[in-house]
């Protein structure tokens, strides 16, 4: 009796109410089709208002200020069917409307049924190549939500070849450039400038990345942002820093004024250290990091130029044992550490990069290699970018935007020529040429 209520059901809505509307089913079969899970879409402008199980439908949908948005590469040309497959108790009604980017597909009432409801909104021809945003926005309703959101179906020419994210993974691919350094040379300094253009919130933007950390700028919130230094243990521990004996942790020998400090895991163990510090998109921001050998051990330590100060400011000096090298494995990278706004572009431009030797010669870095995470479950992600502008490098992630550069590309900038100027501190943090 039951099977036979919902099949009454689903007839009713596709004779009456979504005519073109298409079951799973028979969208898996047809030729060009996609069936994108609705935990892949993205809630705006609220990055986390509604629950993303990894299975199951999208869940808490009640604000009818937040937007359910897909995002996807169409490759060609031509009409694509539109649906959408949700759940609304029996006997509750909902108004939805779907756009594709600015286009208005119209509004669809919705009727509640014990099992999973489709609806269609019709067709659009697309005839741009480009990636398209697919929002479905809630109306009205007569319950406390809208729809629990299983997925967005596509089906017909526009359909073929579309790249759309069909993982849990939403967030956008990290980027990075690594920095080839002339054979021999014993790197004691490394210098980096960073100038970021886009900046949404949960991004981190590293300058001077090297084998035993990374050093850079992260906006945390919408009112914080930071600037980071961390030093990974040596050993192989990934998760619980309490598991990493002490003669392979990390060891803070000083740190700057107002500078916090603490152990991190999750991504290896190691010294962490940042400042809370209102760094300004479109500004540009000078980093520096030195190694030291000491025995079998190696110190680190970064400094951050401060331009209201115009002087250099120690944030943290870290002694890394089982290490006893110079500088090694230079790069750069944005990252999107959340997830949950994954669709948003970031974008930083990375210039000037110098090293300085042991024996005290500047040499400047201006080639780069490109590479990213966009592999196993990053892979129906292509908007991770790299490139030169003026005599900078610039690398771009999120967005939806396909790039053309591929994974290991080398490319060049034009040389400055500009030596970091002017005073520099030392191991100590103290002023020193």
């Amino acid at each position: 009796m039951k099977l036979q209520k919902l099949h009454l059901t689903l007839i009713v809505c596709l004779t009456i109410l979504f005519p073109l509307v298409r079951s799973r089913a028979s969208a898996q079969k047809a030729a060009s089709s996609l069936d994108i899970p609705g935990t892949t879409a993205y809630t705006e402008p609220y990055p986390e208002a509604l629950e993303m199980p990894e299975a199951g439908p999208v869940k808490g949908w009640s604000d009818a200020g937040v937007t359910l948005a897909w995002y996807g590469q169409i490759r060609t040309p031509g009409k694509l069917n539109l649906a959408v497959r949700l759940q609304l108790p029996e006997g509750s009604t909902s108004t939805l409307r779907m756009k594709v980017d600015d286009r208005d597909l119209g509004v669809r009432k919705v009727l509640g049924a014990s099992g999973p409801v489709l609806v269609s909104f019709g067709s659009i021809d697309l005839r741009e190549v480009k990636a398209y945003r697919f929002a479905l926005s809630g109306m009205k309703k007569s319950g406390k939500e809208f729809a629990s959101v299983e997925s967005l179906l596509l089906d017909g020419t526009a359909a073929k070849n579309a790249l759309f994210n069909l993982t849990p993974q939403r967030g956008a691919p990290s980027v990075h450039l690594s920095y080839p350094v002339p054979q021999g040379e014993d790197v004691q300094w490394f210098y980096n400038e960073v100038t970021v253009r886009k900046d949404p919130v949960w991004s981190y933007y590293e300058a001077c990345g090297f084998a035993r950390g990374y050093f850079g700028i992260q906006v945390n919130s919408p009112t914080e942002r930071r600037i980071i230094f961390s030093v990974w243990d040596s050993g192989k521990e990934p998760t619980d820093r309490d598991k990493v004996t002490a003669e392979d942790r990390v060891q803070l020998l000083a740190k700057g004024e107002g500078v916090v400090t603490s152990d991190f895991g999750n991504e290896g163990t190691g010294g962490h250290s940042h400042l809370v510090y209102p760094w300004k998109t479109g500004e540009t921001y000078r980093f520096l990091v030195s190694a030291r050998p000491d025995g079998a051990s190696t110190i680190y330590t970064a400094w951050f130029y401060f331009p209201e100060k115009e002087s250099w400011g120690l944030i943290a000096s870290f002694r890394a044992p089982k290490d006893g090298k110079y500088l090694r494995g230079l790069y750069s990278f944005n990252e999107d550490f959340d997830g949950a706004n994954g669709q948003q572009l970031r974008r930083a431009e990375f210039g000037n990069q110098w090293i300085k030797t042991v024996d005290g010669r500047w040499i400047e870095l201006t080639k780069a290699r490109f590479t990213h995470t966009a592999l196993g479950i990053y892979k129906d992600r292509i908007d991770r970018g790299a490139g030169v502008i003026g005599d900078r490098f610039y690398l771009t992630n999120g967005g939806f935007k396909a790039e053309s550069i591929e994974y290991g590309d080398e490319f060049n900038r034009a040389a400055s020529g500009m030596a970091p100027q002017g005073t520099l501190p030392d191991e100590t943090g103290k002023s020193t040429k």
